[in-house]
């Protein structure tokens, strides 16, 4: 049975986004408004009409403004919710020949989807003005003439007319956008939490110094001219109604037009905006005069790193620095984006000492990074992403205060102690870095278990992989430990931010390997000994050259010099390419065949022998299954290097692979064929990995393991493990 609630005259609702509506409550009672009830994302109230005209064109907050029209309980049902909507004279609010729209949102166990519960609300409408002799309605989803709200939930119906039309967070000003663009009733919010409607009226300035399209400088120029921030709109909802006082409503708009014209000429404030992005200044500047307060934003182009108190505000009062700088949303973006939160409270300390910084973010770890501590947080959505307000006081005071203050925030004592563990190894490797010549190097492999990282140095960039924590580590504290590594590796080792790439390695099955983290196609070449090679730092988990390996490569270019060289499971063939080159010049494999069954890694292969000049027809690629090839293969090699993965499940493999399984067969296989004489090198990096007491028996094995280790990963001996494997005297393969 239906529990029927006809609303009265003045009921309204307003709704926003989430974590807004105790804004939007004290906002509404401002306009003239009698809140009644704050739900999720929305707040009911009494008005007047004139008052509810009031709320659509003055809110910043609210995204509509909804003339509730019924309240009803027990609508679970279709049928339900088709009888409620018949049961409003619907003559009293749609002119004859207006085109309908129904928005609707919620749902119940019978009613699933917005688009059927709106059809069915439709049908509810349509039978009611059928059965009282109007005509059907025409629905236009995009530009109606009146647009239908309706929300159900646990069973209750609340339907009404929109006043608002569009969204009223759509403004109008914004065309270009920029680069993820906060809403601007969000930006509003946020400035609203920040202080800034008291701070505008004692004539504060404001800098937003990662402005992009300029949203948060627009909506605070227009709390600081008094400007209505829907007053450039042209068409609301209530356009469309009945029931629309036109009168009262071109009244309460000549009103805000007048207001506006005073507050723009009254206007005190000065607002700045720095970007580095020039198309983003320019949207902002586009942006700013579609709003009409061109005149009260000044635009510069600049980065964080050089940002300065802009001049003549010697007599101005404090002022807001708020700013939505990126969050770090994928975890390639940390370590250039650590540098940009440091930069932003290094220079608010220098510059502005005594202002008020506002810090929007969905990564609060990373507001640590600014050395300014938040003396209050607020919740809020971005979209789908959960973030905060940090409100932060920037330290003012004696000139020696003052000086201290522009100094970066200090180190935490583990972020001090990891500093100091870079320092130390980077001097223990450095008499072995000159004698060797190698750039490609492990200068850090979780020495700390706080800090439980692998810090690979390749020339003047650096591959930072973190180790997924266990469970027992609190993710916070993981992450924190994470950017303070970050902020100190930079600084350590002498290089930019944007040369730091970080990947988070976990155990790894199947083909997860070969599958892409990122889609820069940003190589560069390494030297190592007399190879040239391709490596990739972004785009894979591993970078196309295993440094834990490099002695074993050496071990091949001396082996094979002037012989038949096979290398199973080739990756992108870096120890083809030594082995090819040899050790000295003219005395590398007389020639070589490379198996895989990644194209990509088989194109990398071609790439890097390529760059090296080795002859393709003495060199060559095959794409196969190494057991499928070593079974049908009629050659044989007098040197073979067969280094297969731990775990295998490749859709190209007719089986998976497991090396600790299955190692017995694949080493039977390679040795029938290798020459006599020859040698098979095996290696595998299965941590617990023991090779299987049969093959002793029917072979020569010499475990070189620890022979394999070059001083930058000798804290790891158990990495990999490496085996040299030859027939018995009078075998034949």
């Amino acid at each position: 049975m239906i529990d029927r609630r006809s609303t009265a005259p003045g009921a309204y609702l307003a709704t926003c986004p989430k974590g807004l509506e105790a804004l939007l409550s004290d906002e509404l009672a401002a306009l003239g408004a009698e809140p009644t009830k704050t739900t999720v994302a929305g707040v009911y109230f009494q008005a007047e009409l004139v008052t509810a005209y009031r709320a659509c064109l003055w809110s910043r907050l609210a995204n509509r403004v909804v003339r509730c029209l019924i309240q009803e309980d027990g609508v679970e049902t279709p049928e339900r919710l088709r009888e409620a909507s018949a049961g409003v004279d619907w003559q009293a609010h749609l002119a004859v020949g207006s085109t309908l729209a129904v928005d609707f949102h919620g749902r119940s166990d019978a009613i699933r989807h917005t688009r059927f519960g709106a059809q069915t609300v439709k049908d509810g409408v349509v039978e009611r003005l059928q059965a009282d002799g109007c005509a059907r309605p025409r629905v236009d989803p995009q530009a109606p003439d009146l647009r239908l709200y309706a929300n159900l939930h646990r069973g209750r119906l609340t339907l009404g007319i929109d006043l608002s039309g569009e969204s009223l967070h759509r403004r109008g000003y914004r065309r270009g956008t920029g680069h993820a663009p906060l809403k601007e009733n969000l930006a509003a919010a946020l400035l609203i939490r920040a202080g800034w409607p008291a701070m505008a009226r004692e004539g504060a300035p404001l800098v937003d110094p990662l402005c992009g399209a300029g949203t948060l400088l627009i909506e605070a120029a227009m709390m600081a001219a008094d400007m209505a921030p829907n007053l450039q709109r042209e068409r609301f909802g209530f356009h469309g109604w009945v029931g629309h006082d036109e009168a009262s409503w071109r009244e309460l708009k000549r009103e805000a037009e007048a207001r506006a014209s005073i507050g723009r000429k009254r206007c005190r404030n000065r607002l700045f905006g720095f970007d580095r992005s020039p198309p983003a200044l320019a949207a902002a500047k586009s942006n700013a005069m579609r709003a009409g307060i061109p005149a009260l934003i000044e635009l510069t182009g600049g980065a964080l790193g050089e940002l300065e108190r802009p001049g003549g505000l010697d007599e101005a009062p404090p002022g807001l620095i708020i700013t939505n700088p990126p969050y770090g949303e994928r975890l390639g973006e940390l370590p250039e984006l650590v540098e940009l939160y440091a930069q932003l409270g290094e220079r608010a300390r220098a510059a502005f000492p005594g202002w008020r910084l506002a810090l929007f973010t969905a990564n609060p770890d990373l507001g640590h990074r600014t050395g300014l501590r938040a003396h209050k947080q607020y919740s809020l959505k971005n979209g789908p992403l959960d973030a905060r307000l940090l409100l932060m006081d920037i330290p003012s005071g004696t000139d020696e205060e003052k000086g201290e203050a522009t100094s970066k925030p200090s180190r935490s004592e583990g972020a001090q102690m990891f500093a100091n563990r870079l320092l130390k190894n980077r001097k223990r490797l450095n008499k072995w870095l000159k004698r060797s010549g190698e750039s490609c190097y492990r200068l850090y492999d979780a020495d700390m278990p706080e800090y439980a990282l692998a810090i690979d140095v390749y020339g003047d960039r650096v591959h930072v992989q973190e180790y997924a924590p266990p469970r027992s580590v609190d993710p916070g504290q993981a992450q924190k430990r994470l950017h303070e590594a970050l902020g100190v590796i930079p600084e350590v080792l002498g290089v930019e931010p944007s040369q730091v790439v970080i990947k988070q390695r976990q155990r790894q099955s199947g083909r997860a390997q070969y599958q892409r983290q990122d889609t820069s196609g940003e190589r560069f070449e390494v030297r190592e000994g007399r190879a040239r090679l391709w490596v990739n730092l972004r785009d894979y988990l591993d970078t196309g050259l295993f440094l834990d390996h490099r002695p074993v490569r050496r071990l091949l270019a001396e082996l094979a010099e002037g012989k038949r060289f096979l290398n199973l499971f080739c990756y992108t063939a870096a120890a083809t390419v030594q082995a090819a080159l040899g050790q000295d010049e003219g005395r590398g494999a007389s020639d070589s065949v490379s198996v895989d069954l990644s194209n990509t890694y088989l194109d990398w292969a071609r790439e890097n022998f390529r760059l090296n000049r080795l002859d393709p027809s003495r060199h060559r690629v095959v794409r196969d299954d190494c057991f499928h090839w070593l079974e049908t293969a009629g050659s044989e090699f007098d040197v073979i290097f067969l280094d297969p993965p731990t775990f295998s499940n490749s859709k190209k493999m007719t089986d998976t692979l497991d090396v600790q399984r299955d190692h017995g067969r694949l080493v039977r296989l390679a040795m029938a064929r290798l020459a006599p004489g020859g040698t098979l090198v095996f290696s595998n990096n299965q941590r617990r990995f023991k090779l299987d007491a049969d093959l002793a028996e029917a072979f020569v094995v010499e475990d070189i393991s620890a022979k394999t280790f070059d001083p930058d990963f000798k804290r790891r001996p158990d990495l990999h493990h490496c085996f040299l494997i030859r027939h018995r005297d009078g075998e034949e393969a």
